[in-house]
């Protein structure tokens, strides 16, 4: 009986229970009773009933979760708008703020830029035509006029038959031209590594009659000729002090040698601080004078033509001349001036620079390997086998009736240096160079400072062939020797150089990528500047892991020194601007102090030196470069239409050439930007 009304109340309460689900399932709101609604619920009621609540709820869930992905998705747009657009301030605001004579500069280079970014424009589309052309199969079978099936396929046709009839032939032989301007710049490279391992081999060096003694003991005043020392600056807070100490410890007769400042500072301060460091000399018994000029006017070349003005430089016979930031070891004058010693003809004496950051970073390094191949292999061939070679413009003795028999200084360059060498060989003088006398100096650690010294550096040789190339053709001297001036020492070395690096590997290369059917052979791209890298690293031994970074970094400074070379061929921006080469006065600051300190009058205080010294190196912002960024897009590019063809050696050496000038063009090589 008991289970007799257990089931009859299960049954009740079951009804109960489940109306409100019968009414869900059949949408019937009466109140009278379904029995199929009841049985039907009484199975399957329970578990609709959870599923449609679970269902409710991952609904909501859903739209919460959606919700919170666009506010998410809203907030990161607005972060990289905001960051976009304090990116384009900034580079707007790097770029413009500028010096007067970097404006000057920015004017004319804003042309070369243009013509850069109208070849990036169009390698961009090319690209951008060639994936089309890929994604439909046209590399595979290429389409002809005849067969097209829609107006792209049409269009992309007519390019290839354009492509190989018009453009690629001329593509072909400006190509062929830029190899064999490579193959004699790579052989002249090879001879002069070769005429250095003769020297080497057969230990030829210059041989001076004479040498002074060590000992201060015994000494015959009227053995020592009468030496001026002139030390050109101009602004150079960093390194005044240091240079100034070097050349009055010249282990040197003092009544026997002057010592000329030739300041050009337009920085009150600097002034003082130069004339106390002079005044200080003076109470030491240096022989040394303070010269300021108040118009700047021709630079460097101005500063020493106005010095060699004075009256008392005719009581002198030699002179030695120092940049701002080079000391010279004290024995210098005793190694330098026993050459001239019965050789009548000699003109100039010029010796090695050593580095004392060539370590700092990796421009630095890079740096070092091309000036130490300049001096040990060119510098010294040059010397030894035909007696000339380019003044250096600094650590060099010269005579000075040899200045005064070809002109004097000149202000028509901005390598016043360069141009009284070519005018003193022309007139018969002949030049020597020491490799074994180093003089200690400091090289640029920051692109921008690395990138104007280039920039005057190879538009000045441009400048000065342009207006001394009559007067070759019209020189006394040897055919040889004139063949050798306009051919080697003008031609080749500072026009061809910078033409073909430029020209073979930024626009060449790039465009052969759009272009098959012109063809840049391998051994051109990779194997041959391999060997000449080599070559030239073979003088620094150390610096072999860095041959590679050497190698592409040499390819995006063409840039600039194609830049230069095209300004100062053609007197365009500012190719006569003089431009002083920032210096930190990392030269050597314990070595000199302990040298001056031997000075028993008044010792140099180190706090004073390491006070000047911290003013000076104060933290930077680092630049953006337009024209790098614009190339290193350009061979980017070029890398992505390589790898669409499998070009292997081309594609890598793009992608790594391209990725070096993106490092250069965001100003990431250098001094470190804190």
């Amino acid at each position: 009986m008991s289970r007799q009304q257990h089931y009859e109340f299960q049954e009740w309460w079951n009804k109960q229970r489940e109306n409100h689900s019968s009414e869900l399932l059949f949408n019937d709101k009466s109140e009278t009773p379904n029995f199929l609604a009841v049985e039907l619920g009484s199975a399957v009621g329970n578990h609709d009933l959870r599923v449609d609540k679970e269902r409710t709820r991952s609904a909501r869930q859903i739209k919460h979760v959606w919700l919170l992905k666009l506010i998410q998705i809203a907030s990161s747009l607005a972060y990289v708008t905001t960051g976009f657009v304090s990116l384009v301030k900034t580079v707007n605001r790097r770029i413009s703020a500028d010096s007067p004579s970097e404006r000057l500069l920015y004017r004319f280079e804003t042309r070369f830029y243009r013509v850069i970014k109208v070849f990036l424009v169009i390698v961009v589309l090319l690209l951008v035509f060639e994936l089309l052309a890929y994604s439909r199969g046209w590399h595979f079978s290429p389409p002809t006029v005849r067969r097209a099936a829609d107006l792209v396929e049409y269009v992309y046709a007519h390019w290839l038959e354009i492509r190989a009839n018009y453009l690629a032939p001329p593509l072909q032989n400006l190509t062929n031209v830029c190899i064999l301007l490579f193959l004699v710049q790579s052989v002249d490279r090879l001879l002069l590594v070769l005429g250095c391992f003769w020297i080497k081999f057969k230990r030829i060096k210059p041989v001076a009659e004479f040498e002074y003694s060590s000992d201060s003991g015994d000494v015959n005043v009227e053995d020592y000729p009468m030496v001026l020392v002139q030390i050109p600056m101009c602004n150079e807070r960093e390194v005044y002090q240091q240079s100034i100490s070097a050349i009055c410890v010249q282990d040197w007769p003092r009544e026997r040698m002057l010592v000329q400042i030739l300041d050009d500072s337009d920085d009150t301060t600097v002034q003082a601080l130069i004339k106390v460091e002079v005044s200080k000399w003076q109470h030491r018994g240096v022989h040394i004078v303070y010269r300021h000029r108040l118009v700047r006017t021709g630079y460097k070349a101005g500063n020493l033509k106005s010095a060699m003005n004075c009256d008392y430089v005719k009581d002198y016979e030699f002179v030695a001349i120092f940049d701002a930031d080079f000391q010279p070891a004290p024995d210098f004058l005793k190694k330098t001036l026993p050459h001239f010693k019965g050789n009548d003809e000699l003109a100039l004496v010029q010796t090695r620079w050593c580095f004392v950051n060539k370590d700092e970073n990796l421009l630095t390094r890079l740096q070092n390997i091309n000036l130490t191949f300049h001096f040990e292999v060119e510098q010294q061939v040059n010397g030894v086998f035909i007696n000339f070679f380019g003044f250096n413009g600094t650590a060099g003795v010269w005579r000075i009736k040899a200045l005064e028999d070809c002109g004097g200084w000149l202000e028509r360059t901005t390598v016043e240096d360069m141009d009284i060498a070519v005018r003193a060989h022309l007139a018969g003088w002949k030049f020597i160079y020491l490799n074994d006398v180093k003089c200690m100096c400091e090289l640029p650690e920051s692109y921008a400072a690395y990138k104007k010294q280039q920039h005057r550096w190879h538009s000045g040789p441009m400048q000065l062939f342009r207006l001394c190339f009559m007067d070759i053709i019209r020189s006394k001297v040897s055919f040889l020797k004139k063949a050798n001036l306009i051919f080697l020492f003008f031609l080749l070395r500072k026009l061809v150089l910078p033409f073909y690096s430029f020209t073979l590997f930024c626009i060449i290369l790039p465009l052969t990528m759009f272009l098959p059917e012109a063809q840049l052979p391998a051994w051109v791209v990779c194997y041959i500047p391999g060997i000449i890298s080599v070559l030239n690293i073979l003088p620094a031994p150390r610096s072999f892991p860095f041959i590679v970074p050497y190698l592409l970094f040499e390819n995006t400074m063409s840039v600039t020194k194609f830049n230069a070379m095209i300004s100062g061929l053609f007197k365009l921006g500012s190719s006569y601007e003089w431009v002083v080469t920032k210096k930190l006065g990392r030269s050597s600051e314990s070595d000199l102090l302990a040298c001056a300190e031997t000075e028993e009058e008044t010792p140099i205080h180190r706090s004073s030196l390491e006070s000047s010294l911290s003013d000076s190196r104060k933290k930077r912002k680092n630049c953006l470069y337009r024209k790098e960024l614009a190339l290193a897009f350009i061979l980017l590019t070029a890398s992505l239409r390589s790898l669409l063809s499998a070009q292997g050696i081309h594609f890598y050496f793009l992608l790594f050439q391209g990725v070096t000038f993106l490092v250069v063009g965001l100003d990431l090589i250098g001094e470190q930007v804190s």
